[in-house]
């Protein structure tokens, strides 16, 4: 399995922001990970990619131990946060240039030209981060992610914002992308869940509430969108 993760807990003070999650995602697998916003789906995937460190319970990433084999994750992930860090300053490929230094990539300049391609940047390309659109500086955020060529991806809300043209480009993007690479999608939107995941693992205050692939969930629940179930679900606990 690309991602393991074992009764995962991370701890805040007095506040469990993910208490005991366990879950795992296959290769080629678009895995949905959903919840209301403060259940703890960024808090799991800062882990996941090795920003913070859990307080206890373990993770694994391609076969590597979040703790104790931290680069070997980040070398194997691709991280794609809530909040995309990108330099506004630089242009599209200095700047996916500058990333693909970092991972010490050969032929730099025909792996650039391959992720343009498959971001679909080709028209956006020479232009200034600072003047792409939401949705392209997205696309950028997920090119970078991609540049060393990563087993697992993980994205934090990145239709976050987006128009509805925006969208359907993005989410054909990652429909594309989940064919090869394992991908952990964080959304609160349960309808770009139906469209674009394999499987859902459904959070709420912490704890993983629903563990099921969509037509299995969907069926347990006959006659429910699943904006319904997931609502059912979050309330079977407050």
């Amino acid at each position: 399995m690309s991602i393991v993760v074992k009764h995962l807990t991370k701890v805040y003070g007095a506040q469990k922001a993910i208490d005991g999650i366990s879950f795992s995602a296959n290769k080629g697998e678009i895995l949905g990970f959903l919840g209301p916003n403060g259940a703890g789906k960024s808090t799991t995937m800062k882990i996941l990619s090795c920003f913070i460190p859990q307080t206890s319970g373990c993770a694994e990433v391609a076969g590597f131990d979040v703790s104790s084999q931290a680069m070997e994750v980040r070398r194997h992930l691709g991280y794609l946060p809530e909040h995309n860090p990108l330099y506004l300053d630089m242009y599209v490929k200095e700047s996916l240039g500058f990333i693909a230094d970092i991972h010490r990539i050969g032929r730099k300049q025909e792996r650039i030209a391959e992720i343009i391609d498959i971001a679909g940047l080709g028209r956006e390309q020479h232009k200034r981060v600072g003047e792409l659109s939401k949705g392209y500086r997205q696309r950028l955020g997920i090119a970078q992610a991609l540049i060393h060529d990563p087993q697992v991806l993980i994205l934090d809300e990145p239709t976050s914002g987006l128009d509805p043209a925006q969208l359907v480009g993005l989410r054909a993007l990652i429909k594309e992308l989940g064919k090869e690479k394992t991908i952990i999608f964080s959304t609160h939107i349960m309808q770009e869940a139906e469209v674009l995941c394999d499987r859902a693992v459904i959070i709420h205050e912490g704890r993983i509430v629903s563990d099921s692939t969509l037509p299995d969930l969907m069926n347990s629940y006959p006659g429910l969108k699943l904006e319904d179930i997931f609502l059912r679900l979050i309330g079977s606990i407050l």
